[in-house]
């Protein structure tokens, strides 16, 4: 009973529903069931499935262990709903499947679901302006002028100009790097960044690069506190103040020094349920849905935890500053909770890190279109964020050396293309400073009349020494 790794890429959701479907219809046993005095070939109990097919999860690393018998049951639900089973009288997409002594058998012919069909992807290269391009609109041919009154002075200069003496001047385009070109740098170099990381051609499949905004990136690496959490420039957009005290009270409990009321028995749990509603009722998920492709590609790379941590980082560079921010908070008082000896259990039927991760999941990561896998993906990428959190909430210093590196030499050509008798004053060539600076011979060292003598040679009075 193996489930291959099904790595980065596009479409990985829909590998993983055909790579589980196909070994849950190849691999589950099979056997004779009696019901209602009527035998029955080839079929399986809805018990026998969920203990089967629980177990293919937990142990593959697509999903991991912290997949839940609950989930299992969902997933099978999903599976009756487009005929991966059937009853034993053959009906299915109506019926509700239960953790029960029903019996299911398989269909004849086998539901993989094909891959959507996209337009052949293009390589976009970004080309930054040349310093010697002209304007749009404007050429060495078709330069607007002035009329200009001939005088005895434009006279000379004109006649200077063709006898050689003056050098004749030659129209320059001046390009500055603009805020929008370093913008545009960093998103570019953001998203090269992550197609190196995930091993991919293009991106094209995996996010829509147009919706990538670079002042999200360029904000969510500079404006932070010394925490590392970003700071909002719309206040509007932080979490409400509700919220904020509710979240510091669970993350330092029972140490609560802004809590004002009185605390009472099962305080804790109107606590934690007055923050999972607020989380719960947000409109789209901290990770967005346009990012859903993205977030569970880099899932394909947890066998490899340092490459996956990288990738991650750069992902959650693309979200909105206030997304981010709130994943930050969310994820600091998930850990701290998970980690909290001396908190009472917040539910009765699950253990505080199973809670964690069932009920702020779906909030975190969740596709737009219904992905039957959503729920087990969301549940392996946020066990995978509680555990890793601090890294991969970091900024990618390697990723912002090289940008910021980038932009400064781009500053530097940008200077010296418009400058340049400034520039080689400011910055000699070794050519020039040689000019300038000629190698002086070196003097030799003089020797020391008592350095010639030997040192144990006792001391011998000369003429110099006479008084």
């Amino acid at each position: 009973m193996e489930h291959r790794i099904v790595g980065p890429g596009p479409y990985r959701a829909t590998r993983l529903w055909n790579e589980t479907v196909e070994l849950f219809r190849t691999k589950m046993p099979l056997r004779k069931h009696r019901c209602r005095f009527k035998s029955y070939e080839r079929c399986f109990t809805a018990a026998e499935a969920v203990d089967w097919l629980h177990e293919l999860l937990r142990r593959s690393q697509n999903f991991g262990p912290e997949v839940t018998r609950k989930q299992t049951v969902q997933l099978l639900k999903k599976f009756l709903k487009n005929h991966v089973i059937e009853d034993i009288k053959g009906k299915w997409g109506q019926e509700d499947f239960e953790d029960n002594r029903h019996l299911y058998r398989f269909p004849p012919s086998s539901p993989l679901r094909p891959y959507p069909k996209r337009p052949p992807y293009q390589k976009d290269v970004i080309k930054f302006p040349e310093w010697d391009d002209p304007l749009p609109g404007t050429s060495q041919e078709n330069i607007p002028v002035r009329p200009v009154v001939m005088n005895s002075e434009m006279w000379y200069k004109r006649h200077s100009i063709a006898i050689g003496e003056v050098p004749a001047c030659r129209l320059v385009h001046r390009r500055q790097l603009t805020e929008a070109n370093v913008e545009e740098l960093w998103k570019t170099m953001t998203l090269s960044y992550l197609q190196k990381i995930l091993g991919l051609d293009s991106l094209e499949e995996v996010l829509d690069v147009n919706l990538v905004n670079s002042k999200f990136i360029i904000h969510n690496v500079y404006s932070v506190s010394n925490q590392g959490v970003v700071i909002l420039d719309d206040k509007s957009k932080e979490l409400p103040h509700w919220v904020l005290s509710a979240m510091k009270c669970l993350a330092n409990w029972p140490n609560c020094s802004d809590l004002k009321q009185p605390m009472y028995l099962g305080f804790e749990k109107d606590v934690f349920k007055t923050i999972a509603d607020y989380y719960g009722h947000l409109k789209e998920p901290l990770l967005t849905f346009h990012l859903f492709d993205a977030f569970v590609s880099v899932l394909g790379l947890l066998q490899k935890e340092k490459m996956a941590i990288e990738a991650f980082q750069v992902c959650c560079l693309l979200l909105p500053p206030e997304n981010r921010r709130k994943l930050q908070l969310l994820m600091r008082m998930m850990a701290r909770i998970c980690l909290n000896k001396e908190m009472p259990p917040l539910c009765d039927g699950f253990g505080t890190r199973t809670l964690m991760v069932q009920t702020f999941s779906h909030c975190i990561l969740c596709s737009k279109d219904e992905v039957d896998l959503d729920d087990l993906l969301a549940a392996r990428l946020v066990t995978f964020l509680m555990d890793n959190y601090q890294e991969i909430l970091k900024v990618p210093l390697a990723l912002q050396t090289s940008i910021e590196e980038r932009v400064a030499h781009l500053r530097r050509v940008q200077f010296q293309k418009s400058y340049p008798e400034v520039y080689q004053e400011r910055f000699p060539t070794p050519e020039s400073e040689a000019l300038l600076f000629p190698e002086k011979p070196k003097a030799k060292p003089q020797l020391l009349m008592w350095a010639l003598k030997n040192p144990f040679q006792p001391f011998q009075r000369t003429r110099s020494f006479r008084m």
